[in-house]
């Protein structure tokens, strides 16, 4: 791309791409978190350990994929190949997820072998198109002056994706089935990614970044106390995120089967019922971003822990009853919608220049591998001692219960611990 190509300020262009690119990757994303937990239910059997090691294997996989696509594409220089390439692959394996609904099922032990590599290597190509490009380039094209504004966006996107997600792919799965789904959804995600492609323009400021030392002594200069050191804030935010999202996926990932399982809703409510919610919950980000780009972050993260805990008591306490449920689920909604908005802000005017997609590796640590490791793993202790007892399909088998929002409630607490530190640290 010559000089003239590059982008001087954010234009609609730019504004358009972000929403749309972004949106198709949250999507993406949200099949994975959502529908592949309850495809495993339903196509597979009522098997919780499967899903905790599907999503510590793919957040592993994810964090090493930012860090070595992401300091590759800071060395090139260029963001565009990455999302283009990404993209594609990530709906092609988005697709051959679906055909492990074929396997024997007398073969467990290989049907989740099969899942498992399916979701890694989903994610691996995921993470290259939408954590290691996408979001270094949504850094490469903003300022400080509107990152409140990007912070809004990178948190609706994948609020907007969940009702999307929720309430269409919900009636998808119902009309189509699962495999259908995966293939419509696949096919989707190459197109935006081809798109995105075409039209987007590198950041005006993005230059090579090379480690004359090589490359993987570039990807691996970040894991030094000096470079801890010389950016406590930024890995004070890191810390918040990582204590919240891992309270926050004590429940994500089961949330689908136990609306649909424990609840009775078939998946077309659950999805409506999330959709409604976390939709009223998006109102949350216009006042929020005066106050971020006014630098009230910490008041924010403040507001997110208080609202995340009386929204997951009330779902936990509601039960079936709606009037209940859906405002829980508004409720801890804005919560997830502040957090994820104050952090990407904060974090993005913290990121050291010339490393974005380095860094978004080491958001990536804290944001998805630590707390997708740890999260479901204590989830699934949960499910089996406090879980309810279910027949599907006639495996017998362990669904989620309220015992999952009470623990994550109590816990979202220890997310004020870094916050502390981060308001001593706070520029």
């Amino acid at each position: 791309m010559g000089k003239k190509n590059f982008v001087e300020k954010m234009g609609a262009r730019e504004w358009i791409l972000i929403w749309v690119v972004g949106l198709a990757g949250q999507l993406c994303w949200n099949v994975e978190n959502q529908w592949f937990n309850t495809f495993i239910y339903a196509k597979i059997g009522p098997y919780p350990w499967i899903i905790s090691w599907m999503t510590a294997v793919s957040s592993i996989v994810t964090t090493f994929s930012t860090f070595f696509w992401g300091t590759w594409s800071d060395r090139k220089g260029k963001r565009r190949p990455f999302i283009f390439i990404g993209y594609v692959l990530w709906g092609i394996f988005t697709i051959l997820f679906g055909v492990s609904e074929f396997l024997p099922k007398n073969q467990l032990v290989a049907a989740a072998v099969m899942i498992v590599a399916m979701d890694a290597l989903m994610s691996f190509f995921g993470s290259m198109g939408n954590d290691a490009a996408f979001s270094s380039w949504t850094t490469d094209i903003s300022n400080e002056k509107n990152r409140g504004q990007i912070g809004a966006a990178m948190a609706a996107l994948p609020i907007i994706a969940t009702i999307v997600g929720t309430v269409v792919s919900g009636i998808l799965i119902s009309i189509l089935d699962y495999f259908m789904f995966f293939i419509i959804m696949g096919v989707s995600v190459m197109i935006i990614g081809v798109l995105g492609f075409l039209f987007m323009r590198e950041g005006a400021n993005l230059q090579p970044n090379r480690d004359e030392k090589g490359f993987w002594h570039q990807v691996f200069s970040v894991f030094n106390f000096k470079t801890v050191k010389e950016n406590k804030e930024l890995f004070c935010v890191f810390f918040i995120s990582c204590v919240y999202f891992i309270c926050f996926n004590f429940y994500y990932a089961h949330i689908g089967n136990y609306f649909i399982y424990v609840l009775g809703y078939d998946e077309g409510m659950s999805g409506i019922l999330q959709g409604v919610g976390l939709g009223l919950a998006i109102l949350a980000t216009i006042p929020a971003t005066k106050a971020i780009n006014n630098g009230k972050h910490i008041k924010m993260i403040i507001a997110s822990v208080i609202f995340s805990i009386i929204g997951l008591f009330v779902i936990g306490f509601a039960g079936k009853t709606i009037f209940l449920l859906l405002p829980g689920i508004i409720l801890a909604g804005v919560g997830y919608v502040l957090i994820m908005q104050t952090t990407t802000a904060w974090m993005k005017n913290l990121y050291p220049e010339g490393n974005y997609g380095q860094f978004e590796g080491v958001r990536i640590i804290f944001n998805v591998m630590i707390p997708m490791v740890l999260g479901p793993s204590a989830a699934s202790i949960i499910i089996e001692h406090f879980g309810t007892q279910v027949t599907i399909n006639g495996e017998v088998g362990m669904a989620p219960s309220a015992a999952l929002f009470f623990a994550a409630g109590i816990m979202s607490v220890l997310t004020l611990i870094p916050t502390y530190f981060a308001s001593k640290q706070k520029k």
